[in-house]
């Protein structure tokens, strides 16, 4: 096992705070294999890069001979964290859950090591509580205190309803750190007050409380908001390599930085003199968004698909040419001789969802042939064949078919 100091330069990176640095230092100087749980609440199957900044931070106490304990919120997702919310969250139906949570795992392998990973449920002890063992759990913090939240207090300045069962769930993840005995809690830095009950709680159960780490929230290509698949603005593990690379070269030159630091294993040492060699004029911020791109694929998707997606960047962008191998889609137009762009771009995977097709068209970031596509249904173009195009990176062929075949 690494020193101590060692231990703490890995901890560090990234982190916004530990509460408290004095108490890990002490954990860690025993010697003693620390249990560290992350909280995970599956309100989603599918999993981008804002969602692993903790994930990656959970592999490093693997790393470093550490037992991860990744706890999956069967039941705190059918509550619904209220964390940075100014509105509540949607209840999630158990099944839903159990659903995304199997996603959520089979994509959390290709960042954690599954072999040494502890994985509960916390329905395991919530299943089993009487309503009264709910009563006493509630009885641990009060009403004031709850309040103190930023984001509730928030609300009730706003006059936005804060829901009884919203305050309860702070509890709810504290109670999972006492059931496992945590000696770390790792969460994004929204998850503070989370994160300080679990202490309260660890010691009125007769506990030491954990050390608790927050990671910063990854902002999305937009470079203002948090990532987030319904702001579009996202990069998901599981996007092809090529998607993956050209998301990326979207980045600010500024934001990239962060992004090295949270979601790649590049050294620091590493980044510092990259950063030093833009900053000096000596070094180009594109090579260092490229070798971004190239770190971030090759995580995902192996060394060879990461030289291959920064060629085919290359030679798309550098060279102005659509891409080699472009998906092929017949289409008839309707009885007004009109093409439905924001379905075309919802099935072929060029937008997310109609909301996020229905925004880049507003944004004019979708073009079929030569003209920009301003309306969600366009005139058929007069040629057979002509590529429609959503932002930078996103191609399909679109073969008109001008009757409909037998």
């Amino acid at each position: 096992m690494k020193s101590l100091d060692e231990q703490m330069g890995v901890i560090r990176r990234g982190v916004v705070q530990i509460v408290e640095e004095r108490e890990l230092r002490e954990k860690l100087g025993r010697g003693k294999r620390l249990r560290v749980k992350l909280g995970v609440d599956p309100t989603a199957a599918d999993l981008h890069l804002g969602f692993t900044v903790v994930l990656r931070k959970l592999r490093q106490f693997q790393d470093l001979g550490h037992q991860a304990v990744l706890i999956i919120g069967t039941y705190t997702a059918q509550v619904g964290d209220p964390s940075g919310r100014d509105k509540s969250r949607p209840q999630l139906a158990e099944e839903t859950v159990v659903g995304n949570a199997q996603k959520y795992l089979e994509q959390a392998g290709k960042i954690l090591s599954m072999e040494t990973l502890e994985v509960r449920y916390n329905g395991e002890w919530f299943k089993q509580m009487a309503f009264m063992d709910v009563i006493k759990l509630l009885a641990k913090s009060t009403v004031a205190r709850t309040l103190e939240r930023e984001d509730f207090a928030a609300r009730v300045a706003a006059g936005t309803p804060v829901y009884l069962h919203e305050m309860v769930y702070p509890l709810m993840q504290g109670y999972d750190s006492v059931m496992v005995k945590a000696d770390v809690e790792l969460g994004g830095s929204d998850q503070t007050f989370n994160l300080m009950v679990g202490r309260d709680l660890q010691r009125d159960a007769g506990q030491e409380p954990q050390v608790c780490i927050t990671m910063p929230l990854l902002e999305g290509l937009d470079g203002v908001r948090k990532m987030s698949k319904s702001f579009g603005n996202y990069v998901g593990i599981n996007d092809a390599p090529n998607e993956m690379f050209g998301k990326v070269m979207s980045v600010s030159d500024e934001l990239m930085w962060k992004y090295y630091e949270l979601v790649t294993d590049v050294p620091m040492e590493e980044i510092a003199e990259m950063r030093a060699g833009v900053a000096a004029g000596t070094f180009h911020p594109m090579e260092a968004k490229k070798r971004l791109g190239h770190a971030l694929v090759r995580l995902y998707h192996g060394v060879a698909a990461a030289e291959a997606a920064r060629k085919e960047f290359e030679r798309v962008f550098s060279a102005r040419e659509a891409p080699g191998a472009m998906a092929e889609v017949h289409v008839v137009p309707d009885g007004e001789g009109k093409i439905d762009v924001v379905g075309l771009l919802v099935e072929y995977g060029m937008a997310g969802s109609k909301g996020e097709a229905r925004r880049l068209i507003a944004q004019g970031a979708v073009q079929l042939g030569e003209e920009r596509v301003k309306e969600m249904k366009v005139a058929a173009p007069g040629v057979r064949e002509a590529v429609l195009r959503a932002g930078k990176r996103r191609f399909v062929k679109v073969i008109i078919e001008r009757e409909v075949r037998a």
